[in-house]
């Protein structure tokens, strides 16, 4: 698999550009965010590359910066994005502004980016709140609060589950049903995971 490119920028755009690598050109797709720190053309470019494969193409997707890609690669986990709703979302939120309304469950943020609606920003926030401290570690959230740290895990909890399309009351109740089964404080991540499965049996 190719990791990083360098070579002589022959041909750029917002979407793609084309590298020359020693006489070979590749073509490689780029966020906007990556587009807007390209040099001129002619010039020395290095880029950290995603080789994706598929049974009809090998494309590859290029970064300015690791941490780019980093976030390129945990988006195509969630469900339902593929890598070009990737870059799309790179394209219109910054890293660090991904990983702040992720970590603080802005779902309008999330939905504001063409291609992402309700439920899939829902599911970003559920599958990458914990993960995408890692890409910006001054942004990290703790999903335990000190004082009354319970009642805001459970509303928070409760808003995860209604972004994802469940009704208020009936989250709430299959939330009360879990946090009795259980005798210590639940995580938040714990807590949307054990009602998740709660709601499926119901």
């Amino acid at each position: 698999m190719i990791a990083l490119l360098t070579g002589r920028l022959a041909f750029k755009a917002p979407t793609y550009l084309a590298l020359d690598v020693q006489g070979v050109g590749y073509e490689v797709f780029i966020p906007l965010s990556t587009f807007y720190h390209l040099p001129d053309l002619n010039q020395t470019l290095s880029l950290s590359i995603h080789t994706h494969v598929r049974e009809d193409a090998i494309q590859l997707f290029g970064f300015v910066t690791p941490q780019e890609k980093d976030a390129f690669v945990l988006l195509t986990t969630v469900s339902g994005i593929g890598p070009k709703s990737a870059l799309g979302i790179l394209s219109a939120l910054p890293v660090c502004d991904l990983v702040s309304a992720i970590q603080s469950g802005d779902i309008e943020k999330l939905e504001s980016v063409p291609g992402v609606g309700k439920k899939t920003a829902g599911r970003m926030v559920l599958e990458l709140k914990d993960k995408a401290a890692k890409l910006h570690p001054g942004l990290a959230q703790s999903t335990e609060a000190p004082s009354g740290g319970q009642d805001k895990v459970f509303d928070d909890a409760l808003s995860a589950l209604t972004n994802l399309g469940y009704r208020a009351q009936d989250a709430k109740e299959a939330l009360k049903q879990v946090r009795k089964s259980y005798e210590g404080p639940l995580s938040l991540q714990d807590l949307i995971r054990e009602t998740l499965k709660d709601l499926a049996r119901g």
